[in-house]
């Protein structure tokens, strides 16, 4: 079964799997749907459908579409169940496999078109989010860029706040691969760049925009990979730009060369509020198109575990396994925790008798952090022995605590690349994008002897012969009523 490829099919689905709670009371867009979202987000509570906005009629808010394990399982097409290990191997397969779109004229997403001289932005429950934000913000949504001297069309996802009823403001990185696009090829000769900001795709086509893939990589036909068929895709009304046909709203401009205006602060994926209010890019919106009664996604960041997390930790679990098996390294599992922010902490069990080198808990850190991701991300590696399920953190907390050596099993590599945002970074950091990593040895040394160094671990798996395991096994739903 593949993956859902509608937000409304989505949110049937989660009904389905008891993931889903309707809101029927009124409720305020002004920093009570946040209050609400960011305890959804903490207490890992089913995504709220809020129902009945203050000031909105026929509008409605999804609030944290991928903010838990379950959810990103269901929108997989998976059981909402499934392990962080299967939804893992599911997502490798199907992102191996990408699908190009496919163009469709008849969009849901134009059911509704409104001209230039009729667009409103608070006309839209866009809603305040955390108390001390700059402005009421798009959280949910997918900036899709065209590339002119190519057919590359990039997904992306970013902040955007709403200035006034027709302009946004957004932070855009030239580190980015939008800001490869718009610096180089339209700032650079005085152009402004068309944009598309797609709010609430399909949730797959909303994860792939989160995730890291290569420059002129089309993110959409990694969507249709996780979806396993084609998504269908419409051209915008004022450009060319190729956007999903069954997203919620389409909101469609221009990123405005050379005028900025002071967007921020807004609470991050960090847990914290880290960037300042700065001059930011301004995006004229020049077309509108939504579906009728349009749902709007709000995603609602803050300390884990949120959207950003999950859909971050899959990505980066992908992409250290991937890059450690090329390396020949005899792994057997790779996580980065949504805990760990997705992107921090990374988890890595390694079968060590097979290893070619005594070192392997270096080069393991070394690899994962600098090619599984973003430079000056993953910068917490702890290596773990072969017979610690790393997906599963009682037992990495046990090995944390069993085999890590105060002072020999901790390597720390300092004058490395730092994010910007990092909160445990000086503001000097910051500014110079100077970092650290430190990679944690949890296992045991190869020159222990299994007989006389390693202790026997007392566990349910080790202590008992395999006929009284089976035993107690056959019974346990008896006994125990299946928990």
């Amino acid at each position: 079964m593949g993956g859902v490829k509608d937000n409304r099919e989505f949110i049937e689905a989660l009904e389905k799997s008891g993931d889903l709670v309707r809101i029927k009371r009124e409720t305020d867009w002004d920093l009570e749907v946040g209050a609400i979202t960011r305890r959804v987000c903490e207490k890992g509570a089913p995504a709220p459908l809020f129902e009945n906005i203050k000031g909105y009629p026929n509008h409605r808010i999804l609030g944290t579409p991928l903010a838990t394990q379950r959810r990103l399982a269901v929108a997989l097409g998976l059981d909402a169940g499934a392990s962080f290990k299967e939804i893992l191997a599911t997502f490798g397969e199907r992102k191996e496999k990408p699908i190009k779109p496919v163009i469709v004229k008849n969009a849901p997403c134009k059911e509704n078109i409104i001209a230039e001289k009729d667009i409103n932005l608070n006309d839209f429950p866009v809603p305040m989010i955390h108390d001390g934000d700059g402005g009421r913000y798009f959280s949910w949504q997918v900036l899709a860029t065209k590339d002119p001297d190519s057919d590359w069309i990039n997904f992306g996802m970013y902040r955007f706040m709403i200035l006034n009823r027709n302009h946004l403001a957004g932070l855009i990185g030239n580190y980015t691969h939008a800001g490869m696009i718009l610096y180089p090829k339209y700032f650079a000769k005085k152009k402004s760049m068309p944009f598309a900001l797609v709010s609430t795709p399909e949730p797959l086509t909303a994860l792939v925009a989160m995730l890291r893939f290569a420059p002129y990589e089309n993110e959409v036909d990694f969507a249709g990979g996780l979806l396993q068929e084609p998504v269908e895709v419409t051209r915008c009304e004022t450009s060319d730009i190729l956007v999903p046909a069954n997203a919620e709203m389409v909101i469609e401009g221009e990123i405005l060369y050379n005028e900025t205006a002071p967007e921020g602060p807004f609470g991050e994926f960090t847990g914290y509020r880290a960037t300042p209010r700065q001059n930011r890019s301004v995006l004229k919106v020049t077309r509108i198109t939504h579906r009728n009664a349009p749902i709007l996604g709000v995603s609602n960041m803050g300390i884990p575990v949120d959207d950003s997390h999950i859909g971050t930790s899959i990505g980066v679990s992908w992409g250290m396994t991937k890059i450690l098996r090329e390396n020949g390294i005899p792994i057997t599992g790779a996580y980065a925790p949504p805990q760990g922010l997705g992107n921090e902490i990374a988890i890595i069990g390694v079968k060590k008798k097979q290893a070619w080198s005594s070192n392997i808990a270096c080069h393991i850190g070394n690899l994962v952090s600098t090619q599984a991701w973003q430079p000056g991300m993953l910068t917490k590696v702890f290596v773990v022995d072969e017979d610690v399920d790393v997906y599963n953190l009682d037992e990495v907390w046990h090995s944390i605590a069993s085999k890590l050596h105060p002072a020999r099993s901790i390597k720390i590599r300092e004058d490395e690349i730092g994010v910007k945002i990092a909160p445990y970074l000086s503001y000097e950091e910051r500014l110079r994008s100077k970092g650290a990593r430190v990679i944690f040895d949890c296992t045991w040394p190869s020159e222990w002897s299994d007989d006389v160094e390693i202790p026997a671990k007392v566990s349910f798996e080790k202590m008992y012969p395999e006929e009284v395991k089976n035993r107690v096994l056959d019974n346990w739903k008896k006994d125990f009523g299946g928990k």
